[in-house]
């Protein structure tokens, strides 16, 4: 069952506040973490270092998304997601399952996660929208083309890919007070249009649900800077802050404590401004 009243107060911040989501890994090849944390005592001490530096959510992924992954199972993915979760699932600290398989969805809901990131954006499993409607779960829908393609009106793209998502989620009566949109930065995109997607955030506002980014560490970062993966924290948090800016609610991020600290130097100005 739900932890429902857990879900429902994240929901509601997600609207209210920016929140920041910790991401944590169990995986062995992701492409800036993996192995990192893929034993449960590390994943564990991991995760509750991120909630001490500042993390609103922890976001538990079992399977790299990088491009060229080798594919999980969903069995292997449920082995490697659900023990962490069913540790975590008592704390304060809400829990999103990264995953794209139903079957792994179900899993991690019934172990106490409350929101489902699904990088495919509804397309990679047929049986994930039935799923969100069974497990009464928040979802986060990203927009992933499945492959790149120069030339095309992105944000007409990135609009109509919602749109059809949103058609497959009220097919089975899954409210949109329960849908977080992501822009799918670093899927299936150029660099040029990674950038495109960032400053057209705000063309999502049509859709009155929060947005959600994650840039962290990202490719797009590192060939336009040169710089090697654990190099870009200053790339990351410049593109995550501008995003802010655009109408973003939530930063998916390796590197909380400094997007703690890079949070609320950008609020207390903002508010500042508001003082004057």
């Amino acid at each position: 069952m739900i932890q429902a009243e857990k879900r429902d107060s994240l929901l509601r911040r997600a609207r209210a506040d920016r929140l920041i989501m910790g991401i944590v890994n169990v995986t062995p090849d992701s492409f800036s973490d993996g192995g990192q944390f893929d034993a449960l005592p590390k994943a564990l001490a991991h995760s509750n270092t991120l909630v001490e530096q500042g993390a609103d959510i922890l976001d538990i992924g079992g399977e790299s998304t990088r491009p060229g992954a080798e594919k999980v199972s969903a069995a292997d993915e449920i082995a490697r997601v659900v023990p962490l979760i069913e540790a975590l699932a008592d704390g304060d600290t809400p829990i999103s399952i990264d995953t794209y398989k139903a079957e792994t969805a179900h899993a991690a809901v019934k172990a106490g996660a409350v929101i489902i990131n699904d990088v495919t954006g509804l397309t990679g499993d047929p049986d994930m929208p039935q799923a969100v409607a069974d497990t009464q779960a928040g979802i986060i829908v990203t927009y992933h083309r499945g492959e790149r393609q120069d030339g095309i009106d992105l944000v007409a793209d990135m609009i109509g890919f919602f749109e059809r998502a949103f058609e497959k989620l009220d097919s089975v009566n899954v409210p949109r007070s329960r849908v977080w949109l992501d822009p799918g930065v670093g899927f299936a995109k150029t660099i040029q249009q990674n950038f495109d997607v960032i400053h057209h955030i705000d063309k999502l506002n049509v859709f009155d649900c929060p947005v959600l980014v994650g840039f962290s560490r990202k490719s797009f970062i590192g060939l336009t800077l040169d710089r090697a993966v654990d190099e870009r924290l200053p790339g990351t948090l410049a593109s995550h802050l501008y995003a802010l800016t655009r109408g973003a609610h939530i930063i998916r991020a390796h590197d909380v404590r400094e997007h703690r600290d890079a949070l609320t130097i950008f609020e207390r100005l903002e508010q500042a401004g508001h003082d004057a």
